[in-house]
């Protein structure tokens, strides 16, 4: 009974260790949605952007603790090695007018503790400070932003040559065994005399041609599917299934709605990115205008010091005499020999030049949706002839069997319909490939990637 139930322990174990070996092998189902998503979560170069925003979110923290009251403590202890020693005109002691008599003042130890509160009341760099690093942190988001952007794009590229090159496989892999379903009766032709051996080696080159274009396609899928997962940040170990059909994303661009001339650019990431350094260009102005007005401080101080010729300062009938001090300081930069005035003159000159590229940003992204319009255009017009060409070559293709089986034909003009078809083919998959890299570059000129 006991060795019974070993045996199904064993089997049991066997079972568990089975499944879930076939668990961490399981291929991994993605829409193009699915797969974006995984990447923005996952992509390595999102997590340094995270990290930025984390650090510029504590430089705007800093920057403001700067402006907050400020506590320092100090504490010190000190021996004299030598005392110093002052002069003391010897009148003083009745002795004659013009002599010096060297006293030294003072105790061999001293110690003192105390604090200092500070608390700044005006300084124009602060306030600019303050409003630059909530800037700096806008840049950090916006650049997250739009290495989001890039990742989408590289993400649905990646995702649409896989599901062309899946499509060419497929195609090619159907052409394959009609090539080699063709090579079987001709060669049973051969063998009842109705066919020349020529017919036959012909036919063998066809199918030649058609594995290694079978082989090619499925290379293509496989380096293809490698570029997804890289640029999803995805263990390359993962086996990873297409959820969405190509057929999704090509029909609704057979016949794409009408587009305007022109689109709030405002919107646009590469816009709002060259308004932030616009932005951060008039905070570096005014910061070094700031640089003419005063600074105003405000402070108090408490301290207690002991002084002594004993060593041990800390006994308990040691005294300790306190002081405090409270007061207010004033600076004003009265003359830097024309420096700050050169460093005004150069913040306005770098804030003439980031208005210039936020009016180069508008008018590149414009140029670009206007390109993409035109392109997205071309493309659709080439694929439609690129698809009736493939359907001719299909349909020529198809004939010219029918005619060789039936001995109107050689296997020579088999070969060439049988080139031609490809030829056509790979035409229209890279038709197809250039429809929806249009469209994909006119939704990133628009901003709604």
């Amino acid at each position: 009974m006991k060795k019974r139930i070993d045996n199904w322990l064993f089997l049991f174990g066997l079972l568990f260790l089975t499944v879930g070996a076939a668990a961490q092998t399981a291929p991994a189902a993605f829409t193009l949605e699915e797969a974006r998503q995984y990447a923005l979560q996952n992509a390595y170069v999102l997590r340094n952007t995270r990290i930025d925003i984390g650090k510029a979110q504590k430089k705007v923290w800093e920057t403001i603790t700067t402006g907050l009251p400020q506590v320092t403590g100090t504490a010190a202890y000190n021996k004299f090695l030598n005392l110093p020693v002052s002069l003391i005109p010897g009148e003083f002691f009745g002795e004659p007018a013009g002599t010096y008599i060297p006293v030294k003042f003072g105790q061999d130890y001293s110690s003192d503790f105390g604090f200092t509160v500070s608390q700044m009341i005006f300084d124009g760099s602060y306030i600019v400070g303050v409003g630059s690093s909530k800037i700096y942190l806008a840049l950090a988001q916006q650049a997250h932003e739009r290495t989001e952007i890039d990742i989408r794009h590289a993400v649905t590229q990646a995702y649409y040559m896989v599901l062309i090159g899946q499509e060419n496989l497929k195609v090619m892999q159907e052409n394959l065994a009609n090539t080699q379903k063709l090579l079987a009766e001709t060669r049973a032709y051969y063998e009842n005399g109705f066919r020349e051996e020529q017919d036959v080696d012909q036919m063998q080159l066809l199918v030649r041609s058609a594995e290694n274009e079978v082989l090619k396609a499925g290379r293509e899928v496989t380096i293809a599917k490698v570029v997804l997962q890289y640029s999803m940040g995805m263990e390359m170990e993962q086996e990873i299934i297409l959820s969405d059909p190509l057929a999704k994303f090509l029909d609704p661009l057979v016949k794409p709605a009408a587009a305007t001339g022109r689109f709030d650019f405002a919107t646009h990431i590469d816009y709002r990115l060259s308004e932030t350094q616009f932005q951060a260009a008039q905070k570096l102005l005014n910061l070094e205008k700031s640089s003419f007005l005063p600074r105003i401080n405000a402070f108090y101080s408490w301290t207690k010091t002991a002084y002594g010729n004993n060593a041990n300062l800390f006994r308990a009938s040691q005294a300790w005499y306190p002081s405090s001090l409270v007061g207010l300081t004033v600076s004003l930069p009265l003359f830097t020999s024309g420096q700050r005035i050169s460093k005004v003159q150069q913040a306005r000159l770098q804030l003439d030049q980031a208005a210039n590229q936020r009016e180069l940003a508008a008018q590149t992204i414009q140029k670009d949706y206007l390109t993409a319009i035109a392109n997205l255009e071309t493309a659709v017009e080439k694929f439609d002839n690129d698809r009736e060409n493939r359907d001719l070559s299909v349909k020529i293709l198809d004939k010219g069997k029918i005619k060789f089986n039936n001995g109107m034909s050689g296997s020579t003009e088999l070969s060439q319909l049988e080139t031609q078809y490809i030829q056509s083919h790979g035409a229209y998959i890279g038709s197809i490939l250039q429809l929806l890299q249009a469209d994909l570059d006119l939704k990133k000129a628009t901003g709604k990637l």
